[in-house]
């Protein structure tokens, strides 16, 4: 911990002063720790090791992923917000940070402030899924039924902050219904119960459902995109069914704020040529996931868009009136 903290000084000193550390110009010189802040076997999970899995033979490095979860990815991210500024750990954040931003009254951390943007990589949309002997397959069945049992309906999720929490919230609003809603320590485990019909439905990111759907242990009843996914082709739109509602997540990586330029260009650009292999494409793309297109690769546009994120995903926390102490 003492390490840790003369690290942090030195390395935001040198910042300061334009002077970048000469450990920039080795790096990486041992193992990376790449954390998940959810549990292991979810979508994000799977997401991050199928890049980190490439990203380890580009960098010549192994980048190990360590699962953190809790307190929708806050206690993953504050974690990695409080490392070394070294560039061997970095998060695998996403829009719940955002979220967590607002949500939550006092977070652990600041996104802004605490971590700095390294690069966007993928995105994924949300889902709306039910256990597969729920009573109803199309959306409008769905909401009837919801609406005429709100008393015996138990909402599942990743966790309270997580993007299917809060996606599912504004949605349960929207039509109207409140539901006792009940928080995982990550999609993986949550995703488990909802096949031994523990609960009723989750909103989750796509990449958390694509397997249980493709093995036909649950059941789909819409995608909040405008289009249908490749991956689950039997899964109809939202929009389709006569309900307007898209709802998706973001994904990238970050590091502590402090740390040196010259680190997170090397680990952006190993970043890039791992989203760049089509052995990694291929292996999202049957996660549900898509890479970001070119454009929104830099680390200069995803620092742009981090504030307009906070503001965006804060307009309908305040306006359900969610926040959590």
């Amino acid at each position: 911990m003492v390490l840790t903290r003369i690290l942090t000084v030195i390395f935001a000193l040198a910042a300061a002063h334009g002077v970048e550390p000469a450990i920039a110009e080795d790096w990486p010189t041992h193992p990376l720790t790449l954390i998940v802040p959810w549990a292991a076997g979810g979508g994000t999970d799977v997401m991050g090791r199928i890049v980190a899995r490439r990203m380890s033979e580009i960098l010549g490095q192994e980048v190990m992923v360590e699962n953190i979860s809790g307190a929708g990815g806050m206690i993953g991210s504050s974690h990695a917000a409080k490392s070394a500024p070294d560039g061997y750990t970095f998060v695998f954040g996403s829009r719940s940070d955002a979220i967590n931003m607002t949500l939550y009254k006092r977070p652990t951390y600041s996104l802004q402030n605490d971590l700095a943007p390294v690069v966007l990589v993928a995105e994924q949309p949300t889902v709306l899924v039910a256990r597969k002997d729920f009573p109803a397959d199309r959306l409008q069945d769905f909401i009837a039924h919801v609406k005429g049992n709100p008393g015996a309906m138990r909402m599942g999720s990743a966790g309270i902050g997580a993007t299917g929490f809060v996606d599912c919230a504004i949605f349960n609003g929207m039509i109207g219904i409140n539901v006792q809603a009940i928080p995982y320590r990550g999609s993986g485990p949550a995703m488990q119960d909802l096949i031994g019909h523990q609960f009723d439905y989750m909103c989750t990111i796509a990449g958390s459902a694509a397997a249980p759907l493709q093995s036909d242990l649950i059941k789909g009843i819409a995608v909040f995109r405008r289009e249908r996914l490749s991956s689950l082709p039997n899964v109809p739109t939202a929009d389709e069914q006569g309900t307007q509602f898209e709802a998706s997540t973001w994904f990238g990586f970050f590091v502590p704020k402090a740390t040196p330029v010259a680190i997170i260009k090397k680990l952006h650009d190993a970043t890039v040529a791992a989203m760049e292999t089509p052995w990694v494409q291929e292996q999202l793309a049957k996660n549900a996931t898509y890479v970001v297109p070119p454009e929104h690769r830099s680390t200069e546009y995803f620092e742009k868009i981090i504030g307009p994120e906070i503001e965006k995903n804060a307009a309908p926390l305040n306006a359900a009136g969610m926040s959590i102490d």
